[in-house]
């Protein structure tokens, strides 16, 4: 039986299941001090002073002062600093690390800071600092918009969205060999590794990541576990000794970042029987006070703002600016879920104002094979947004449904979408990723950076390997990401893990079993001992792209995806209770098709959540409802009944023909929800669509 396409046994079940995995808190080193990390309590000022209220013997204190080389975060830009020096940019900013044997001792321990205070700025819409801003240009929007037959405008609003992983951020640094290693919660060992150059420089060259197991991270852990494992050093270094850092759940959702919020606006012309004409649209993006990853968050957002459908003239302009917030990172789907939330209730507002049904208004514009996007790339055969719209509406009898529950208290909505798969345009080129396999004595062992954060990394690459060389799936062994050992594949983000590194390991697979010459790996190695192969991606050759205009072959293929929900509104209290989501998803081709159901329930379940209930409170610049009691995310008793359709049109260059789908499935559940309140008469057109919200929409009505 192939391993591909069937859902054998996941390669990290038994640890997790019998607590024998290891995470970043059940690890210690002998000798090893917790660290502490001292915040700014204001979001805009400069420190005047500081002082220790407690006795410092047996502290270790770090402060600016003591960065070996360069005080800032090496990522997209270098502007967000380790340590505060003296300006404070926002709340919960780092000032202060400490570090003592005896935990109780260090959180007792009492910092008071005085600050000259200055003016915050929240408001993005009067920010001038712009940290990204995009132009994308086809065809000529001003001359379609005067020549169209009608124009619907609108202005979509979504909020901030906290990760919630199972495990917050942890990191011990240990120093040992006269260099330094990390061990930690990441997703990406090889951006640590690049920060921490950074900061330590030529003094500390010697640094090594390894991934402990991760529980969970939604990009959550791409950016931010540089800053955690940067104080860990520092602490480190100055006292000689290990250090753990691990964040509670109050410190990682004040201090870490979020969904980026966005404010869209969409001006659209159409001609009177729906045909897009003309799409102009405008987006802006809340970057928080420090770059970390805004331009590409609002890059993938404005390449996606158009949504799936085929337009001649399209104008799309984006920039993400500063504000004194805590600064805003990488989030399942980067950019997208914004951005299509937007088009998809904007394509029912011009439904309801053309009295067109919503469906047949998505038939006559959905893309096609041959048709160009809104960068200018021409589809190829696994465009398949007209395969997954008619599968959910059949799939859910919606047009039925529709009908039926108009002037009831239940509803039914839909939302069409898609996302890009791998880095954006010549990203996968430049990244230059590569994987490598190792003979063992008994098999193989699988060498990338990919990382395992719950989704099935491990247990999908050998997979790959096992049918790709024709060996027992128990043969295959996937090394722990450890930098000093495996392959520098590239950040596990962008749906890439599967589709790129996946394809990576599946040439290496094949070349090894030619090498092989029709022995088993264990008789090889007996006979003519180990040896190694290792490729690096390479990117179809048809993709042209020009990072100055955002014109050419954004991605090298697409996920699609319909989502139809049913909803059942309380007409006293305003609450939503959803009945029912029907999500039909088209990614290539499931490998495991266990592991890409849970990918699609976890998505739909976080964009549920996004769509109704996670609504980030922000007083003076800082998250206020920061435990889970009061920052409410979907339970199983908030999920109704899924039903997950996953159909196939494979990509030839994807292994086996799989496509990238771990972020897809957020794109949809938010604009099908609000889509679905749209049916019973409320112009709602923001998220999260709290009952507060629908009250005062109804009161408005």
């Amino acid at each position: 039986m192939p391993a591909v396409g069937n859902s054998v046994a996941r390669k990290d079940g038994i640890g997790k299941a019998t607590g024998a995995a290891k995470y970043a808190d059940d690890i210690t080193f002998p000798g090893m001090l917790f660290g502490r990390t001292i915040r700014s309590t204001i979001p805009r000022g400069r420190i005047r002073s500081i002082r220790f209220d407690f006795d410092t013997a047996g502290f270790t204190i770090v402060d600016y002062r003591d960065v070996p080389a360069t005080n800032a975060v090496d990522l997209m830009a270098q502007d967000q600093p380790f340590l505060v020096e003296t300006e404070v940019r926002h709340m919960a900013e780092p000032i202060l690390l400490l570090a003592h044997e005896d935990r109780e001792k260090l959180n007792a321990a009492s910092v008071e800071i005085d600050y000259d205070e200055e003016e915050p700025l929240f408001d993005p819409e009067r920010s001038t600092q712009v940290f990204k801003s995009i132009d994308i240009v086809k065809g000529n929007v001003s001359a379609a918009i005067e020549n169209a037959d009608v124009i619907v405008e609108g202005t979509y609003r979504t909020g901030h969205q906290e990760h919630i992983y199972i495990e917050p951020n942890g990191v011990i640094a240990v120093p040992e060999d006269g260099g330094i290693t990390i061990h930690g919660s990441v997703q990406c060992p090889f951006y640590v590794i690049k920060a921490l150059r950074c900061l330590l420089g030529s003094a500390h060259p010697n640094v090594r990541v390894i991934q402990t197991e991760t529980g969970g991270g939604f990009g959550g852990k791409e950016e931010y576990p540089s800053m955690i494992a940067g104080h860990a050093v520092m602490l480190a270094i100055k006292s000689g000794r290990p250090v753990k850092i691990i964040y509670d759940r109050v410190e990682d959702m004040v201090a870490t970042t979020k969904r980026h919020p966005a404010i869209v606006r969409h001006r659209t012309g159409l001609t009177r029987d729906g045909r897009l004409v003309a799409m102009d649209i405008d987006v802006l993006m809340d970057g928080g006070a420090y770059v970390t990853l805004s331009p590409t968050v609002l890059s993938r957002g404005c390449i996606h703002a158009a949504g799936p459908y085929r337009c001649d003239d399209i104008r799309i302009q984006g920039r993400t600016v500063f504000t004194n917030t805590p600064p805003n990172g990488a989030f399942r789907g980067f950019g997208a879920p914004q951005t299509e939330f937007a088009v998809e209730v904007h394509m029912d507002r011009i439904a309801e104002q053309l009295g067109i049904d919503p469906v047949e208004l998505r038939r006559i514009n959905a893309l096609r094979p041959g048709d160009r996007t809104a960068t200018g790339q021409t589809l190829r055969d696994d465009c398949s947004a007209h395969m997954v719209l008619e599968e959910a509406i059949k799939r859910t009898d919606f047009s039925r449904k529709r009908k039926e529950y108009k002037g009831t208290n239940r509803t039914i909505g839909l939302a069409l979408f898609y996302h890009g798969a791998g880095f954006t345009g010549a990203g996968e080129r430049n990244l230059k990723s590569k994987a490598r396999l190792e003979l063992t004595p008994t098999g193989v062992r699988i060498a990338t950076g990919s990382t395992e954060i719950g989704q099935g990394t491990r247990t999908m690459h050998a997979q790959i390997v096992t049918d790709a060389l024709g060996i027992p799936y128990e043969d295959v062994e996937v090394a722990q990401p450890d930098t000093s050992k495996v392959a520098d594949s590239g950040p596990t983000v962008a749906s890439r893990t599967c589709m790129v590194v996946g394809k990576i390991l599946e040439e290496c697979a094949h070349e090894m079993k030619e090498k092989l010459g029709g022995l088993t790996p264990a008789e090889y190695y007996k006979r003519s001992g180990p040896f190694t192969v290792e490729r690096m991606y390479e990117p179809p050759d048809w993709i042209q792209w020009d990072d100055k205009t955002y014109l050419g072959d954004a991605y090298a293929t697409y996920g699609w995806g319909c989502d139809v929900v049913e909803l059942e509104l309380d007409p006293d209290t305003y609450e939503v209770r959803p009945l029912k989501v029907t999500a039909v998803q088209e990614f290539g081709r499931p490998i495991h098709p266990a592991l890409a159901r849970g990918q699609i329930e976890g998505g739909t379940a976080q964009g549920m959540g996004y769509a109704l209930l996670e609504r980030v409170v922000m007083r003076n610049g800082v998250m206020a409802n920061s435990t889970l009691t009061n920052y409410t995310i979907p339970t199983t008793l908030d999920m109704p009944e899924m039903d997950i359709v996953m159909l196939e049109n494979p990509y030839p260059g994807g292994p086996f023909g799989a496509k990238g789908l771990g972020e897809l499935p957020m794109d949809g559940p938010a604009p099908a929800v609000v889509n679905a309140l749209r049916h019973m008469g409320l112009d709602i057109r923001e998220i999260p669509a709290t009952p507060e919200l629908i009250a005062n929409c109804v009161a408005r009505a």
